[in-house]
């Protein structure tokens, strides 16, 4: 019985009315008169509330506390799974995207067999969501882009957890790759989300695929150097140092002259995790070798000169 044709009985009823002549029957208390007066069946309302906190409510409570508890069985058993898949040494970039797929998926699951079972008419939900897919799709179509880009990042792999890219003006260390956003943290320890859909879109700069990276610093030296001495100091310091690789051996030649000055392009080549400790030290050891051999480092100056009349 739907919920029109239960108000249409208790409006349409005629409540009923005892003739008794004992004394109980003749004191009708003020609010029996009210309830009658308003022309519905009270009684059969109560009964009809109570029989559906009866068969509906109890089924609600029942939903409730399987979900509940299905909820945190299925926590349990993907972080069990996702541990076994970290002690495999299984590639964490795809491990960790399938485990929330498989977990959301399940619980989707769950929560459907559960409305199912409340009562509810799943044909027509799903109607709903079907007439109304089209708009939301046209509402969400960048959200939309966005797990499609995730899935190309998962399926082609431009990347993985830990490697350190450059994208959209923005570096740093791939922490997380959702199915909407790609978590990066820059050098300087801030977080920062790239959405996939641009992120899939743009390019990629990986610097953790290869083993090795080529430094590349230019020196000026002004014109009057010994610039055959300039070249085998900064050769010197590359060799001395410990973190430049032997092979390829250290590069140093002129590659332009400026407008006050000689530019020496030195190209060594190091391991990818010494890279940036390589760039600090030789900027500063080559400064350093120019002070003590008298090799000056131009710089831009202004003459200023007053004229008096």
């Amino acid at each position: 019985m739907n919920v029109y044709n239960i108000i249409n009985r208790l409006l349409t009823t005629e409540p009923t009315t005892t003739t008794t002549t004992s004394a109980a029957a003749t004191t009708t208390t003020s609010t029996e008169k009210i309830l009658t007066s308003t022309g519905i069946n009270w009684e059969y309302l109560w009964q009809t509330i109570g029989d559906w906190c009866i068969k509906v409510g109890l089924r609600i409570i029942v939903s409730i506390i399987v979900m509940f508890i299905s909820f945190k069985i299925i926590n349990f058993i993907f972080k069990r799974i996702s541990k076994r898949l970290e002690k495999r040494k299984t590639d964490p970039t795809i491990s960790r995207v399938l485990v929330n797929l498989c977990r959301i998926a399940l619980k989707i699951l769950i929560v459907a067999g559960l409305v199912a079972y409340v009562g509810i008419q799943t044909a027509s939900i799903t109607a709903v969501i079907a007439s109304a897919g089209v708009g939301v799709s046209l509402a969400v179509q960048g959200t939309l882009s966005n797990f499609a880009g995730g899935m190309i990042i998962i399926i082609m792999r431009p990347f993985k957890l830990g490697d350190f890219i450059t994208s959209n003006g923005q570096s740093g260390t791939v922490e997380d790759i959702k199915l909407f956003y790609t978590h990066i943290c820059t050098p300087d320890n801030r977080m920062v989300y790239i959405p996939n859909g641009t992120l899939a879109n743009n390019v990629i700069v990986n610097n953790s695929v290869k083993d090795t990276r080529r430094l590349d610093i230019v020196f000026d030296v002004a014109y009057e150097t010994n610039v055959e001495l300039a070249k085998n100091l900064i050769r010197k310091v590359a060799q001395d140092y410990d973190l430049v690789l032997k092979d390829p051996s250290p590069f140093c030649e002129v590659s332009e002259y400026g407008d006050s000055s000689i530019k020496l392009t030195t190209r060594v080549w190091v391991k990818r995790e010494n890279y940036w400790t390589a760039n600090w030290y030789l900027l500063s050891e080559i400064k350093n070798i120019f002070d003590e051999n008298h090799i000056t480092i131009p710089f831009n100056q202004l003459d200023v000169t007053i004229k008096q009349e």
